[in-house]
Order: C-alpha cells, then structure tokens, then sequence
C-alpha cells in the first residue's frame, strides 16, 4: 500500500483533503490516528508536522508527500519534486518594522533577522552579498522585532494580515511557495508504483479541469461558423439537433482564464442561453 506523508492539521491539511476528495479517494473514518488508510485505493495517509514530512520521505517511512515547497528546500533532503499542486500558496518574504527607513537589500547589512527558515535565508543573503546575522527561532517569528530580539524577520507571508498586527511591513519576496508533491529516487514495487501512477493520472485530471468550464448554448445554423471559429474545444466542440431544425445546441471546453472574452464573443455572433458548468474531472 502506498503511503502518503501529510500535514496533520492547517490550511495544507485542508487543501490536502479537498484533492484527495476530488481524486475520488475515500478514507475510513477514524479520530486523529497517525495512520489512516483509504477504503477505495491502495494507499494509507500518514499525518506529521510539515516540517517532519520531508524527512519522512527522504528516510523511507513514506514513499511519498504533500508538503509546501519552502519545507523541501529548508529541509535540503534527497527528495524529488513529482508535481507542483497549485494550493497553498504563500511566500517567504524579509518584512522590517513598518516605520522603518528601507532602501533596498544593503538595509539588512549588520541587522539581525529572526526566521524558522535559516537555509533559505542564508542562500539568500549569500547571493546578495550581505552580511547579517540569522537568529533561529521557532513559532511567532513575527513577534521578534517587537520584543527586540531582532531588526527584521524572515517568514511565511500569505495575507499579510499577521504582519500589519505586528506593525511589520514586508520588503522582499525570497520565495514564492506552495503545496507540491514529492518522492524518492527509491523504486518502489509494482503494487505502489501502479497506485502512484494511478494517483497522479487522477491528479492530473482534477488539476485540469479546475481551469478549464464546460460551456453549452443554442446558436442559429446561420451563424454557426462564426460560432465555431471562436471555440477552441478540446479537438472540436461538440454540434447536436433541436427540435426546431433552425436551431443547434453546441457544447465546448473553454479555459477559466478566457471565458468572459468568449462568452462576450459568442454572443455578439448570435449564441443564446449560454450556460457555464464547473467540470469535477477532465482526463486528456
């Protein structure tokens, strides 16, 4: 059985759980146990602190992980990353006091940041040739600066609502992050290999329909060329009959992130009764 590293509770738990759903996978109902396995596909999930599933992959308790990215690159095990997963999202930003004078990088020249993510920084400050010095510390970073244990912080942003109540401001964006899924250079046995493929597979197909709406309206015959040399579908869009031979119902693919323009297109050209659908799974 093929065993997943996940976060045990947050926002990446969440998130975690809403793909694992839309995959299709079902988990038996149990109460916070460390090991939970599916009632529907060869795998178990393992629930850890983020910052331990890294190493669980690396070492082998887990074949594979859904954990944020600035885990693996803190981290710095031999990991693979298989696939980005589009959730999560955040960055690791350097944010000073909000009245403080900044003028760029040099600021952090001899000032002390606090951050639970020292590789990162020091990759960071490494490359800009600065010299600061790095307090490590873990949990409320936030609060350093205020309690005058450092100049600045080093930390996961994602609103920036918990820097504003700190009265921080956040001045450069080192690494943008989100949820991805990683693995071993371990082969695993047939059993597993055949799961991971299967998984993926159905990742993919959830991954691609979240950007893509199924769309259907009634056009004229007469105006049907026009119609379809505004639809791109996935080979061609689909025509099908009405009962007023005049008429045809046309059904097509179209991608999130041109819809309004195709929408605005389509009825200009004479379409009608258009109508929008979310699309669960969409396997190429």
């Amino acid at each position: 059985m093929l065993r997943i590293a996940v976060q045990s509770k947050g926002r990446l738990y969440d998130e975690t759980m809403e793909l694992l759903k839309a995959a299709g996978i079902k988990l038996v109902a149990v109460k916070r146990t460390l090991l939970v396995p599916s009632k529907n596909f060869p795998v178990e999930l393992l629930f850890l602190r983020d910052d331990d599933i890294p190493d669980s992959v690396a070492t082998g308790t887990a074949d594979i992980g859904i954990v944020g990215l600035n885990e693996v690159l803190e981290k710095h095990q031999r990991v693979n990353m298989l696939r980005k997963l589009g959730f999560s999202r955040c960055r690791l930003s350097l944010a000073i006091p909000k009245d403080a004078d900044y003028n760029g990088p040099a600021w952090f020249n001899g000032k002390k940041i606090a951050t639970s993510y020292p590789r990162i920084l020091a990759s960071y400050l490494k490359k800009n040739n600065l010299d600061a010095d790095i307090h490590v510390i873990s949990g409320s970073v936030e609060i350093a600066p205020g309690i005058g244990l450092s100049d600045a912080i080093f930390d996961i942003v994602s609103s920036g609502g918990t820097l504003v109540s700190n009265n921080l401001k956040e001045v450069e964006v080192v690494l943008p992050s989100e949820a991805v899924l990683i693995g071993s250079d371990r082969q695993l046995d047939d059993e597993k290999q055949n799961a991971l493929d299967e998984l993926l597979f159905r990742i993919e197909a959830v991954k691609t329909a979240e950007t893509r709406k199924y769309v259907l309206m009634n056009v004229p015959k007469s105006r049907l060329k026009a119609v379809l040399a505004i639809l791109p579908g996935i080979k061609s869009p689909t025509v099908l009959p009405l009962a007023d031979d005049n008429w045809c119902s046309v059904h097509s693919v179209i991608e999130e992130k041109t819809l309004w323009t195709s929408i605005n297109a389509l009825k200009a050209v004479g379409a009608e009764g258009i109508l929008v659908l979310n699309i669960e799974e969409m396997v190429p």
